[in-house]
């Protein structure tokens, strides 16, 4: 990955470095979700929320994740991904990493994205 080309959608890193987890309310198994049930399990502590299996225990990495972090990935269920998917670094797509996405990128030994706040040397 190189220059304009570094985002979101191509880098995985998220996906393979967080817990997922988020209201069982938006499984498509309850009225009105969308999240697909199959790709999580249920917190037994917590009734109300449910985890993106594979985001639980370490090593992390989500099951909707399809291919090399860093290289070329996409997710499985991009159009019903949960909530904080949706909301994690909204202008990773444009380039400009939030220090999330930075901290996510770093552990896969990734460079921080072009023009993201990472990206500027330390004076």
């Amino acid at each position: 990955m190189s220059g304009k080309n570094q985002n979101c959608t191509r880098c995985g890193a998220c996906c393979a470095t967080y817990l997922v987890t988020f209201s069982r309310q938006e499984l498509d198994s309850e009225s009105g979700g969308w999240v697909p049930t199959a790709f999580t399990d249920s917190d037994e502590i917590f009734s109300r929320c449910a985890h993106m299996r594979g985001t639980h225990h370490r090593p992390r990495r989500c099951v909707a994740l399809m291919g090399t972090i860093g290289v070329e990935v996409s997710c499985a269920i991009y159009e019903q991904r949960p909530s904080p998917c949706r909301d994690f670094a909204q202008e990773a797509d444009f380039g400009h990493g939030d220090a999330r996405c930075g901290d996510a990128r770093r552990i896969h030994h990734l460079p921080p994205l072009t023009g993201s706040y990472d990206a500027f040397p330390l004076a």
